[in-house]
């Protein structure tokens, strides 16, 4: 199932003043941590899977790759990577992940941006994405932890007087549809174990180079509500190669 509420108006219009959608990079919590993990882009074509606004198409160009096509569902997130967009080198395409079916050997790097949770089945993206990477190509991705998918809601639990006790975790195992609410809307997810995100890279033919749960950068936490995000992983990152 093909999941887009980024082109229902009230929600994008919603997520446009989110702050990574205003601020871009410098504004979300995990780029520092995914930055380090990102390869050299020089020279290098460059794949990018739920593009959104575009923010790591930019960088990739800016930093010297040679050709950046970013792929997304949403017409709405396409525009306005379009309209952000000042390099020839970079485009976009209106595409879902599991429409994926590039030739061989056509990228070096494959980058995804918290948008494999909204895919049902990772093998199957694995998969799409083993086929158009070069060998010993770079595949690194960022997806909401699986102990923040885990319950379905994504809130905290509170007290009497609204202040936050601890996290749910819940169902773990029962990986599947989860039903989020993010900017006061109804939004369906997938979780996935860790070992799920794990193991199908294995049985992929990928190597696994780096794993990291991010917390976030001394310059947001005066930001409301980051300081909480000590408390439990919100982020999995994963960087992986292709076999030769």
């Amino acid at each position: 199932m093909v999941e887009n509420e980024y082109d229902n108006d009230d929600f994008f219009k919603a997520y446009s003043k989110f702050p990574r959608s205003v601020d871009g990079l410098k504004a979300a919590g995990e780029w520092p941590t995914f930055q380090k993990m990102l390869p050299d882009f020089k020279d290098k074509r460059v794949l990018d899977v739920g593009c959104g606004f575009g923010w790591h198409d930019l960088y990739a160009a800016k930093n010297g790759a040679k050709s950046v096509l970013g792929i997304d569902i949403s017409e709405n997130m396409l525009q306005v990577a379009q309209e952000k967009n000042h390099y020839d080198n970079v485009h976009y395409q209106k595409m879902a992940m599991e429409d994926i079916a590039f030739p061989q050997n056509s990228f070096d790097i494959v980058i995804s941006s918290l948008a494999l949770h909204y895919t049902p089945d990772f093998n199957d993206i694995c998969q799409r994405i083993k086929n158009c990477l070069t060998p010993n190509g770079n595949f690194i991705f960022s997806v909401e932890h699986p102990i923040f998918t885990a319950y379905g809601n994504q809130d905290w639990f509170y007290d009497e007087n609204g202040k936050i006790t601890c996290w749910p975790v819940d169902h773990y195992f029962d990986e599947g549809e989860r039903i989020a609410n993010f900017l006061d809307h109804k939004v369906i997810k997938y979780h996935k174990t860790l070992t799920t995100y794990v193991n199908t890279l294995i049985q992929n033919n990928f190597t696994i180079t780096e794993l990291q749960e991010p917390t976030p950068p001394a310059h947001l936490l005066d930001v409301p509500g980051m300081k909480d995000e000590f408390r439990r992983p919100m982020m999995l990152l994963i960087s992986a190669k292709s076999s030769k």
